[in-house]
């Protein structure tokens, strides 16, 4: 069977506790959306986010009260119980701040830094080498992100230039994409002059086009061995932002190639900001690159299934798994490898819930109303009745405790 290509080998960084490359599991991260300065809310958001799956958070720190709140939200959020690493995202004047806020220099994980807008003409490298000198003072990582919406224009007009006067011309957008690897790869050279180390430092080159970024991500995996952060910048709303990032990241991955992901969603109004932590989890475990929640495995419905019993016992089942996986990751080790079957008639049900660990398989329209269920490939049961999903819902928490649980070790003795 074919699989994903070998990891790329990089160099590992620690980013507060959690690792980032050197052969570790991909990582997720995501970023907050609130106002920095917000105390309360930065922190509910951090909260919701880490309760999520999110193992790094990112949060703006774009003035004085912001850097000025970032101890004080480390420092609650760890009264809380909360350890997930924090990055500040750092742009323009990212050299005064944690200058001028040496707490909030101490307290981050890690600084990401924008080499398209670190600095301007003469204060370029002043200001990228005191956001240097900070990191290694403290210890800490950082992200040389580039981003084509703040490329260096200085280097891109060079580039294009040299293009121009070259013999054998690429495309502009072969040379756009030139100057995000070369403006990544001079800063990430420039802080190793100034005495960060290679296992301090993380690349990330992102764009909003789907070939772009794989392009450019391939080019700058075969020039370094930095760890990469894997990202579709301004990938859109909903069901595009999604298909659009898990396009191009799912090929990456597919070819070794990345160390830690975040799915960059426009959340709807209110929306729900945790949605780009599942993204990114269900795009990991879809491929078999780690595992994060139990799989629920449902038919799409046909008109042998005009009864929305499975569709709702589906649901039912997936949200349970779902809420209730912060406390039974502590509870039940190992049940977010939990595979379940919920199929609605005779015709694959059968086969589908043989393959689950615990399956039922639903009567379609005009069959016989039995149900019959599969624990780990063998028929245990046959369920009848108006509760049948209240039944089966009562064996897959038995099915859990016998497993992952208690009753597991009992069984042992």
């Amino acid at each position: 069977m074919a699989g994903p290509a070998a990891r790329r080998q990089s160099v590992g960084v620690n980013v507060g506790g959690v690792m980032v490359g050197g052969g570790a599991p991909v990582v997720v991260q995501s970023m907050t959306n609130t106002d920095t300065a917000d105390i309360d809310a930065t922190v509910r958001q951090v909260m919701q986010l880490a309760r999520a799956g999110s193992e790094i958070v990112r949060i703006t720190v774009d003035r004085d009260e912001s850097a000025a709140a970032v101890p004080i939200i480390r420092d609650r959020l760890a009264s809380m119980g909360y350890d997930v690493p924090l990055v500040g995202d750092f742009h323009y004047i990212g050299h005064k701040l944690l200058t001028d806020h040496p707490a909030c220099a101490e307290a981050l994980a890690k600084y990401r830094i924008n080499p398209g807008n670190v600095g301007f003409k003469a204060k370029r490298d002043t200001q990228f080498a005191t956001l240097i000198e900070i990191a290694n003072r403290y210890d800490k990582p950082v992200r040389i992100g580039v981003n084509w919406g703040s490329l260096d224009e200085e280097l891109l007009t060079r580039l294009m230039d040299e293009n121009a006067a070259s013999d054998t011309p690429i495309s502009a957008a072969a040379v756009q994409r030139e100057a995000i690897i070369q403006s990544a790869l001079l800063s990430a050279a420039r802080a190793e002059e100034l005495g960060m180390g290679r296992d301090k430092i993380l690349l990330s080159t992102k764009v909003s086009d789907v070939q772009h970024l794989i392009a450019v991500y391939q080019d700058l995996a075969a020039r370094c061995d930095y760890a990469l952060h894997l990202g579709l910048t301004e990938a859109g709303m909903g069901s595009k932002g999604i298909v659009a990032s898990s396009a191009a990241l799912g090929i990456l991955l597919q070819q070794g190639i990345g160390d830690t992901i975040r799915i960059s969603l426009t959340p709807e109004p209110g929306g729900d900001r945790t949605t780009e932590v599942k993204v990114a989890q269900e795009l990991l475990q879809t491929m078999g690159f780690r595992q994060f929640l139990p799989v629920v495995a449902a038919c799409p419905g046909c008109g042998r299934t005009t009864s929305t019993t499975f569709q709702t016992l589906a649901k039912d089942i997936q949200d349970h798994l779902n809420t209730s996986m912060p406390e039974w990751r502590e509870r039940y080790p190992g049940v977010e490898t939990l595979s379940v079957a919920v199929m609605g008639c005779i015709v694959n049900g059968p086969g589908e819930s043989k393959h689950a660990n615990i399956g039922i398989s639903l009567p379609g329209t005009g069959e016989t109303p039995a149900a019959p269920v599969f624990v780990d490939g063998a028929k245990v049961a046959t369920l009848r009745g108006a509760d049948v999903a209240d039944q089966f819902k009562a064996m897959v928490a038995d099915y859990i405790e016998r497993k992952f649980g208690s009753g597991k070790q009992n069984a042992a003795e």
